[in-house]
């Protein structure tokens, strides 16, 4: 990780993610770019195009004025503890922006969507999701509430044969290369496959200098986002690792079953991957 990306919006909850951003930028030695990135408000609000709207203009500028500097001086507290350069999407297209942004990073340091919180700043429908397909970068994911002091001291590995589990654990290198423990998650079929199985995934991981001991679980065929998610409280994991899935429909990505549930109802950081 070289070239890391963590967004900004006026919330508490950015200051978390930038002192998340900025231990890992310290650790991998690595650029970090604060990025701040919200949907203007009078294109958000719901009666913008309507009659009498125009009129609201110079209030709702004024509001998008006062978020931004919210940002930008949580940025300048925490700049003197850490190397950082503030980025923001200004009047461009915000998808396009934050795409070009995202497409020369190594990793994403994204927060879940709070829908109650004001400060936040609205986002496009399916944010997170759109970035991680568009760009192909894992993004980190931290959860609306908590603190995360230290993130992959255990860690819950969520394990399938496909592309975006294969990136997942790819992209979770450096996290499980520290580890103390991981969990490593699968279905019976999976767990039992030669090529693509439980041996053959710890044979990996061991050739790529990740020295852990790897305890196994089973996962259902069935409500797989709530057991990963009770799993994780079980074994205290700090850090889960898992493919992004879904589909396109009519140009709106559509989530899948467990990476929408896991993506509603996190309660730890979430690393995955496209």
């Amino acid at each position: 990780m070289k070239q890391i990306l963590v967004h900004l919006d006026a919330s508490a909850r950015s200051a978390v993610r930038l002192t998340v951003a900025q231990a890992l930028a310290r650790d991998h030695q690595a650029a970090l770019t604060a990025l701040y990135a919200v949907v203007p408000t009078l294109l958000a609000m719901p009666f913008a195009g309507a009659e009498g709207a125009a009129s609201a203009y110079t209030l709702l500028e004024r509001l998008d004025r006062e978020q931004r500097g919210r940002a930008r001086a949580l940025f300048e507290r925490q700049l003197p503890s850490g190397n950082m350069t503030w980025a923001e999407t200004g009047s461009e297209l915000f998808e396009s922006a934050v795409l070009e942004h995202a497409l020369l990073s190594d990793l994403l340091v994204l927060g879940q969507l709070d829908a109650k919180d004001e400060l936040a700043g609205a986002l496009p429908p399916g944010f997170v999701a759109t970035l991680l397909t568009d760009s192909g970068k894992p993004a980190l994911i931290l959860p609306s509430s908590g603190s995360f002091t230290q993130i992959g001291r255990e860690v819950l590995l969520a394990w399938k044969p496909t592309r975006e589990a294969a990136s997942a654990v790819t992209a979770a290198l450096p996290w499980l290369r520290q580890a103390e423990l991981i969990h490593i998650a699968c279905d019976a079929r999976t767990r039992d496959a030669d090529r693509v199985g439980r041996v053959a995934l710890q044979r990996w991981l061991r050739l790529n200098d990740v020295m852990a001991p790897m305890a196994m679980h089973s996962l259902p065929e069935q409500d797989v986002g709530d057991a990963l998610l009770s799993l994780a409280a079980e074994a205290s994991a700090d850090l889960l690792v898992m493919g992004a899935y879904g589909h396109n429909r009519l140009r709106e990505w559509v989530l899948g079953g467990a990476t929408r549930t896991v993506l509603d109802s996190m309660t730890l950081p979430v690393l995955m991957a496209h």
